[in-house]
């Protein structure tokens, strides 16, 4: 039997659905397996919170070997920096508006911060709102490397290293996020090859105006298994705690390693070959097509054809999968960012489903 149906099994007279569920020990074998590939290529584990926005799970991969943690906005790092992680980058173009500029300002005088930026305005805003503390601010320079979304042409960051340095900040060194690698299990590599590249070439850019990047940081869970690039020097990946079926899809786990599937009840089956979920987009977001569904049942060849906001279409396949209104069955989503958001807390267990704990998703709602 999936393991992941074997643990929803032991528990499904104790939790109410649909719910987050975590198998804590795979979730431990992922992030062993994580720090120890890091260790064997001699990178720094920098893991992002944003794909669990737990503190307790951040704490048990700064325990394994984490250097510190990676935030997607200044909620994040507020949520974290005040549960006592003390080591923070915002691998995000920050532009201080409004309160963030104070916000930045204070979680700099009191933890190790260090922020992205790719362009001048940037700059000279987090300069302004650091005032005669901008030497405490570490500023990271991204770099684009093929996702076209954010991130400067690499040859441009040391023009923008220097500008960091000559308004007072610390231009700590460069990032990049090679997004296109999760367009397909041959695209994994060569969006590692062209982050390596793009990494190169903004290390040269900024050794040119003598400025030495003490981070180059790179992810993310689809390419970090090619991020061996003696350039770099840490890895941010984060879907690697829990994985999905789209990390799975493309080879970058396997299905064995997903850590945390939703529990979801068969309410209605009226329609021939069709049973009705009670896992819709407020549950498990939205990612998924036409073609590949919209998150798949653990075990089977079942996966969600549609979906509205509290109910999940599951047609079903030939065979022996025929689950009866009132099943309880464990959904597996194609992404798991967006099902993280949508709880409170975790239901979490092991594999034989004996134990269960809940923990909270503490950074939830943090968006700003």
């Amino acid at each position: 039997m999936n393991r992941l149906q074997q643990a929803l099994d032991a528990l499904v007279e104790r939790i109410d659905t649909p719910s987050p569920i975590i198998l804590a020990d795979v979730m431990q074998e992922n992030i062993d397996r994580m720090q120890a590939f890091a260790d064997r290529q001699g990178l720094q584990v920098r893991p992002h919170v944003k794909t669990h926005k737990c503190v307790e799970i951040g704490r048990r991969q700064i325990k394994a070997g984490a250097v510190g943690i990676t935030a997607g906005n200044v909620g994040e790092a507020e949520v974290f920096a005040a549960a006592g992680f003390d080591d923070i980058f915002i691998a995000y173009p920050i532009w201080p508006a409004g309160t963030k500029g104070p916000r930045i300002r204070k979680l700099a005088e009191t933890i190790r911060l260090r922020v992205g930026v790719d362009n001048l305005a940037a700059i000279d805003a987090l300069a302004d709102a650091m005032g005669d503390n901008a030497d405490q601010l570490q500023v990271v320079i991204e770099v684009d490397c093929g996702a076209r979304r954010s991130g400067a042409a690499p040859e441009y960051a040391g023009e923008l290293a220097a500008a960091a340095r000559n308004r007072g900040l610390v231009p700590a060194g460069v990032f990049t996020y090679p997004g296109h690698g999760g367009s397909g299990p041959d695209a994994r590599e060569r969006a590692a090859r062209d982050q390596d590249a793009a990494l190169t070439t903004a290390v040269r850019s900024l050794a040119a105006i003598g400025i030495t990047a003490e981070v180059v940081s790179a992810g993310s869970t689809p390419t970090v298994a090619f991020a061996t690039n003696s350039v770099i020097t840490e890895i941010r990946p984060g879907e690697y705690i829990f994985n999905d079926l789209g990390n799975a899809r493309l080879g970058a786990c396997t299905e064995d390693q997903i850590a945390l599937f939703v529990a979801g009840t068969v309410v209605s089956d009226w329609v021939p070959d069709q049973v009705m979920l009670d896992v819709g987009t407020k549950a498990i977001g939205r990612e998924g097509t036409p073609e590949i569904g919209y998150g798949g049942i653990a075990g089977t060849n079942a996966v969600l054809s549609r979906l509205n906001e509290y109910h999940g279409f599951l047609p079903l396949p030939e065979g022996d999968f025929r689950p009866s209104v009132g099943t309880v069955v464990p959904v597996v989503p194609n992404h798991v960012c967006p099902v993280v958001v949508n709880f409170e807390e975790y239901i979490v267990t092991d594999s034989t489903g004996t134990s269960l704990e809940r923990w909270a998703v503490d950074a939830r709602g943090f968006n700003n």
